[in-house]
């Protein structure tokens, strides 16, 4: 049967909440399709505000490919701020898409993107609001198969209570491998309901459902086991990745938002994946192998892009961009192309050992020259060599350097604090790298207006990665470092005006930590936070530490685990952890064996396996995935200006 759109009862609300055009939908590119056209209904949620939301190049992507076969609907919701929550309740209307504004409840998948764990307290919004009972075992026939995905799904164990299924890795296939599964069912009469159709995504080997898996503990807190309790359920679950993205060149019809969002620009992702083996990054670890994507691809997306959207700025994104093996005709032609035109080229930020003052100029060929970033992310190079970022401060200076000298003014450096082996002095370093950079600048430019701002995140021991054993630092140490920092640094009237300083206390990444490496009984703390009434734990206006650690202390209380136990504590070689059921293709000895390293100040540097004999992390043979990097070389057409 046709579902009723729910805008009539939810016009008369809008005046009434902030910012009430991010629930009207509409926007360019957008799809709307017949309910009783399709067999197969998504609803995909990007579990933030609309403005965080819409740009999410992941959502983006799923959206169109599912939509591009007639017989499934795909539609958007995003998280609802407060006002519209309250409005929402007292009127009785339920969690609802952006695009048709049909209740949620209704599609026979939710689809829920996690690139950060904190979004987990606004996926129990979403579903109370739908009217979908919060615990997966309660669900009935009718309700929605909730199915995340996204980095945080690598480890869904703090939401396996409120999630049917999980999916690792690239969605673009496996989406329509799921979405083919769940039309067979429904063809057949929906055979087992609900159980059955989980049963059957569970043994295609592709998909998580934690249901089908028992947890056991030992006495001292740890894991003991995760087996299956299904026949023909596997013992391990594996990612999924897409190879040759020449043949999914995504999105071809980008959104283009009508209220504002954190991103105004089209955005390509020239290639998937990195080898730089920086041993705290969790999107290079379960990314891998890299996939580039053709220089012609590149060329044909952004001028479809452009001619689709209207948008004047173009990113060109990965984890590391300039990394591409013809990122410099990349740029070259493109700059060729749009000189002359308000089309603007962009990169995120850049390796230091990878940025050329060529590539920036050609980047800046249209007169928008803004600051530079680059992330040597430790402060000392004892520290750089402990994460496996092999940059010298002389490298570093020699960019900069560089940088100031061809009229740049502004730099960004992004560091992390709370880093394994760290000491104060680390920290302190970074202090003194900035005022080195300060100096450079000055020098080689002539002038005094000079910038730096440091930006510090706090870091989180993220799981895939060698340092999924380590311990996390507290946050009080965390933020006794960055005061004494920050100090350092504006006691010193020389630099105090040209330095700025961004961080967070270290109280949020604590409550991340847990997120991260948590398990099963980490589900009661983030229902008990959702119920005491956290939201939009992502937002710092909103995020509330003093709650998520009584909440943990009250929901964590006679199993004999807490806070600390989760985040602060060291793990060994032999704990099962909470993720090891879940196979990224990472030999999880390769990995040990990189956490070792990363603690010997004799062991060597890590190269990127895109250049030197395979470091045998498991990837490729495991997978049956192999490295796909230029040159190619091929050129854009055409290379006339447009």
């Amino acid at each position: 049967m046709s579902v009723e759109s729910l805008f009539p009862r939810l016009e008369p609300l809008l005046p009434s909440v902030g910012k009430p055009i991010q629930y009207v939908g509409g926007e360019l590119n957008a799809t709307v399709k017949d309910w009783d056209e399709a067999t197969v209904r998504w609803a995909l949620m990007y579990p933030d505000a609309y403005e965080v939301g819409l740009p999410n190049q992941g959502v983006q992507i799923l959206y169109e490919v599912l939509n591009e076969r007639d017989w499934i609907l795909a539609e958007r919701t995003y998280a609802v701020l407060a006002d519209m929550e309250a409005l929402m309740r007292e009127h009785g209307i339920g969690q609802f898409t952006v695009d048709a504004h049909r209740p949620v409840k209704a599609f026979d998948l939710l689809g829920v993107s996690f690139s950060t764990e904190l979004g987990y307290t606004n996926l129990l919004t979403a579903l109370d609001l739908a009217g979908i009972p919060l615990h997966a075992v309660d669900r009935g026939d009718d309700d929605p198969i909730v199915l995340a995905g996204g980095h945080s799904a690598f480890n869904p164990e703090p939401v396996a209570d409120f999630i049917d299924a999980a999916v690792l890795g690239d969605g673009e296939e496996v989406v329509l491998a799921i979405s083919d599964l769940v039309r067979e069912w429904k063809e057949e009469g929906r055979p087992g309901g609900r159980a059955e159709v989980l049963r059957r995504l569970a043994v295609s080997g592709g998909v998580y459902v934690p249901q089908l898996y028992d947890v056991t503990y030992l006495d001292d807190g740890r894991i003991g086991h995760v087996v299956p309790n299904t026949p023909g359920v596997p013992h391990r679950v594996t990612k999924h990745t897409l190879m040759d993205l020449d043949a999914w060149p995504y999105p071809k019809n980008p959104l283009v938002p009508l209220a504002e969002t954190v991103h105004e620009r089209y955005s390509v992702e020239i290639f998937r994946g990195c080898t730089r083996g920086c041993r705290f990054c969790q999107a290079g670890m379960i990314t891998r192998p890299v996939r580039e994507r053709s220089i012609e691809t590149i060329g044909a997306m952004v001028a479809n892009g452009l001619e689709k959207s209207g948008y004047e700025e173009v990113g060109l994104l990965s984890l590391s961009s300039a990394d591409h093996t013809e990122i410099g005709d990349v740029a070259k032609q493109l700059g060729d192309r749009y000189e002359g035109t308000n089309t603007s080229l962009s990169l995120p930020s850049t390796r230091v050992d990878a940025f050329n003052i060529t590539l920036a100029n050609e980047f800046s060929r249209n007169g928008r020259r803004s600051g530079l970033t680059f992330a040597p992310e430790g402060g000392s190079e004892r520290l750089r060599k402990v994460i496996n970022k092999a940059v010298s401060e002389d490298d570093l200076i020699r960019t900069v350097a560089a940088a100031y000298s061809h009229g740049w003014r502004q730099v960004k450096l992004y560091f992390m604090c709370g880093l394994p082996t760290e000491t104060d002095e680390d920290v302190l370093q970074i202090g003194d790298l900035a005022k080195r950079v300060i100096d450079v600048g000055r020098e080689v430019s002539g002038r005094r207006d000079i910038r730096c701002t440091v930006s510090i995140g706090g870091f989180v021991p993220k799981p895939h990665t060698p340092f999924q054993w380590a311990e996390q630092l507290d946050h009080e140490t965390t933020d006794d470092r960055l005061r004494q920092l920050r100090a350092s640094v504006q006691s010193d009237k020389r630099y105090g005006k040209a330095i700025g300083f961004r961080y967070h206390d270290g109280k949020p990444g604590i409550v991340e930590g847990l997120l991260s490496r948590g398990d099963r009984r980490v589900g009661k703390v983030v229902e008990a936070v959702w119920r005491d009434g956290g939201r939009f734990d992502g937002w710092s206006e909103h995020f509330s530490y003093d709650r998520w650690a009584e909440q943990a202390a009250l929901a964590l209380e006679g199993t004999g685990v807490d806070l600390d136990w989760f985040t602060t504590r060291a793990r060994e070689y032999d704990e099962v952890l909470p993720w090891d059921h879940l196979d990224s293709g990472l030999d999880k000895d390769w990995l040990w064996e990189d956490w070792l390293d990363a603690l010997d100040p004799e062991a060597l540097e890590v190269e990127d396996c895109r250049w030197t004999p395979c470091y045998d992390c498991g990837v490729c043979p495991q997978m049956g995935t192999d490295i796909q990097i230029g040159p190619t070389g091929k050129t854009l057409i055409p290379l006339t200006v447009v």
